[in-house]
């Protein structure tokens, strides 16, 4: 595929990216309103459409997939404890704010770019099954591997507020519930569940009932990534570029290391560098703030990932396609 091919692939995604932008910086939807977007797409417009995706599904195609899913957990969950190891030891960042480092460096926007971008490509259908895949390890492993580590963090920088005292076993088990319970983590395991076990078929009225609110998701998700960039300001510092970077850039490259050692197929090759490279999380941010930990930096950073991603996509995708 040509870079001009690309290119007219993009234009229109950055388009209503654009318009979000437009609408975020010039106050038509602030922070709560663009919450209720966030919530559409999230918890109901994409997980009905994932689930439509895994139960229109072969239990052999899924299957296949086992190499993929093991790409996509080096890749994610690797990369994050690397980063973290790396962090901790080199800088002055205490575990928490290693930790919110390395999930702001590690998390993409996967749930709001991967179907426009990567459906375009290979079709909305073909990129269910990777999506789903990504939505577990995200959401039932790497965000709650991350709050608990966060937790550990600050209860060994001080004993006195009352979340402190919580053990850390019931903050582990709360987290782990908490991630499992998400529409983008619980609706993906039932659907493969209901394929492998069952081999469940989702009947035509089923699909077509799903498809209605899940046929959503692509328009609006890109127009909430704009709008998430538009209300928020940039404040420009090494750490903030330095995970911009690793986001946009060092994953993909790593992922593209992994995928070649791993043996995958091109299609799969491309799926999965193509899910590390899209720009960094609103959820990792939102769990910095949680812990009040580089509040400001890794806001800064999902903005400058989300411009940089626009240069470095077209060169990316021309790359590996």
């Amino acid at each position: 595929m040509s870079f001009g091919e690309i290119f007219i692939i993009l234009v229109p995604i950055f388009f209503v990216i654009l318009l979000g932008f437009i609408a975020g910086n010039r106050g038509i939807f602030n922070k709560e309103t663009s919450k209720g977007i966030n919530t559409l797409v999230t918890k109901i417009a994409l997980p009905a459409h994932l689930f439509v995706g895994i139960t229109t599904t072969s239990r052999q195609t899924i299957f296949d997939k086992a190499p993929f899913l093991g790409a996509l957990l080096i890749g994610v969950i690797g990369f994050f404890i690397v980063v973290l190891l790396v962090t901790k030891w080199t800088s002055r960042y205490d575990f928490v704010q290693s930790t919110m480092f390395s999930l702001n460096s590690t998390q993409p926007t996967f749930a709001f770019m991967g179907i426009p971008v990567m459906g375009s490509i290979f079709g909305a259908d073909a990129i269910a099954i990777p999506i789903a895949l990504m939505g577990i390890i995200v959401n039932a492993v790497l965000d709650p591997m991350s709050t608990i580590f966060g937790t550990v963090g600050t209860r060994n920088k001080s004993s006195q507020s009352s979340e402190n005292k919580e053990s850390l076993l019931k903050v582990t088990g709360k987290s782990i519930l908490h991630g499992l319970t998400e529409p983008l983590a619980c609706v993906p395991i039932i659907g493969l569940i209901l394929v492998l076990v069952f081999n469940f078929h989702l009947p035509e009225l089923g699909e077509k009932s799903l498809d209605q609110i899940g046929d959503v998701v692509s328009g609006v998700a890109l127009f909430a990534v704009g709008v998430t960039i538009g209300i928020n300001k940039i404040k420009l510092s090494l750490s903030a570029f330095s995970i911009a970077i690793l986001k946009a850039i060092v994953q993909p490259l790593a992922m593209v290391g992994i995928a070649y050692a791993l043996g995958l197929t091109h299609n799969d090759f491309v799926q999965a560098v193509l899910l590390v490279s899209f720009p960094g999380s609103a959820v990792a941010t939102m769990i910095a703030i949680r812990f009040k930990s580089l509040e400001t930096e890794v806001a800064s950073a999902f903005v400058i990932s989300a411009i940089l991603s626009i240069i470095t996509l077209p060169f990316l995708i021309t790359a590996i396609m």
